[in-house]
């Protein structure tokens, strides 16, 4: 069997069967920019963690558009008050989201890259993600549209990552 060096040296050999790594070249590292499937994982990992981090100045922005705060020093310094409003309720609820949807994605498509998918699969579902979960943002957040608008955004994210959890689970079922 061959051994795939997955950690670019850090820990040690890691014996893995051709049957789950099909397209990795043997002692090609998993986890570095050699990888070009790692690679697209990274690119996009850091779009995801960006747009979140985006979220919360577009809150910030709407809380001081709406002098909405959140807590009593924030209100007192901008001289606003303590209140909830839609349009802040909304922002938030939409960060909140992408929380418990991007956390997972990085989570599993990282452990994915390592089942060996090919580039073009690999990208398909990465740029879905991405795509719907922009697209939430702008239907939810940015300018309000009707469900399903909302609902197909969602799912369409929700999809990619239940498929790389059934391809995580299917590659490594083996390993019980």
């Amino acid at each position: 069997m061959p051994s795939y060096d997955i950690f670019g040296g850090q820990i040690g050999k890691c014996r893995v069967s051709n049957r789950i790594l099909p397209t990795i070249p043997l002692r090609m590292s998993l986890y570095t920019s050699d990888n070009p499937v790692f690679a697209t994982f990274s690119f996009y990992a850091a779009l995801m963690g960006a747009k979140t981090l985006f979220m919360a100045f577009l809150s910030d922005r709407q809380r001081y558009r709406k002098m909405a705060f959140a807590n009593p020093e924030d209100a007192k310094l901008n001289k606003g008050k303590t209140k909830t409003d839609d349009d802040v309720e909304r922002v938030r609820r939409a960060h909140l989201n992408d929380l418990e949807n991007i956390l997972p994605f990085l989570s599993l498509a990282f452990v994915y890259v390592g089942t060996g998918p090919t580039l073009g699969c690999a990208k398909f579902l990465f740029r879905t993600f991405a795509a719907a979960r922009f697209l939430h943002t702008f239907v939810y957040a940015v300018v309000v549209i009707p469900q399903p608008a909302r609902a197909l955004a969602f799912f369409g994210g929700m999809v990619v990552n239940l498929y790389m959890a059934y391809a995580i689970l299917t590659s490594y079922a083996s390993a019980l």
